[in-house]
């Protein structure tokens, strides 16, 4: 596993935090960690690869292919901005150069699999195929999470890409009901293995105590010491 990207069921539920770990994880290789659409911030801003950056330590290399301003689906962000969107090919060339010179490239998606970023309709699952590389997926932790990893899940084995399993991108201290049963239930669902439970505001602690945990919060399918689901 040379390339891996990180796709989630939605937006703002913690694929940038869970690439962070899964970066941290791998704290001993090259990692290089790729967004290929950066939405909603103005230049200059810190963005997503660098803040996995910020939180996995100085084996990081963190590159983003194009920034948009409007916090938008990537492929409608560009067109209201009037600037070229990124195409697939240019997200599977990206990551085949860092390839050459890191030992792990993470590739993290913009909002969900199917969110567009062009005009003709491309996805990451797109970029994903041109890569042949395997799609991790995050997921929240409460109710309504079952369909959508479910839905997800079955996108990518319609398309013909393989998903190592599923991470819970943010579970809270105090989970409720369904966040409890779900962490049985999630690799029922998705077919897939649970490979990880991210603790919420895990991206809030600092950088040294973040690396020092992340390996707690993940499989050893993505470099970390917790029992596979």
């Amino acid at each position: 596993m040379t390339i891996l990207v990180v796709t989630g069921t939605g937006t703002e539920i913690g694929k940038t935090i869970v690439t962070a770990a899964v970066a941290s994880a791998y704290r001993d290789l090259r990692v290089a960690v790729l967004k290929p659409a950066q939405t909603g911030l103005a230049p200059g801003e810190p963005g997503d690869a660098a803040e996995v950056a910020r939180l996995a330590g100085p084996h990081v290399t963190a590159v983003e292919l194009v920034r948009f301003p409007e916090p938008l689906a990537p492929g409608t962000a560009a067109r209201r901005a009037g600037l070229a969107p990124v195409r697939p090919y240019e997200i599977a060339e990206a990551a085949q150069k860092l390839r050459t010179e890191h030992d792990l490239v993470l590739v993290e998606g913009a909002g969900g699999l199917l969110v567009r970023f062009d005009e003709e309709g491309a996805t990451l699952a797109d970029a994903a195929r041109l890569m042949e590389a395997p799609v991790l997926v995050v997921a929240p932790a409460g109710l309504g999470t079952l369909n959508a990893t479910a839905l997800t899940t079955e996108a990518l084995r319609t398309r013909g890409l393989s998903c190592p399993g599923v991470v819970v991108g943010s579970m809270p201290a105090d989970p409720d009901l369904a966040s409890r049963c779900n962490i049985d239930d999630l690799p029922v669902s998705a077919g897939a293995p649970l490979l990880g439970v991210v603790p919420a505001g895990a991206g809030s602690l600092e950088p040294a105590d973040f690396r020092a945990r992340a390996r707690s919060w993940l499989a050893p399918g993505l470099g970390g010491d917790r029992p596979a689901g």
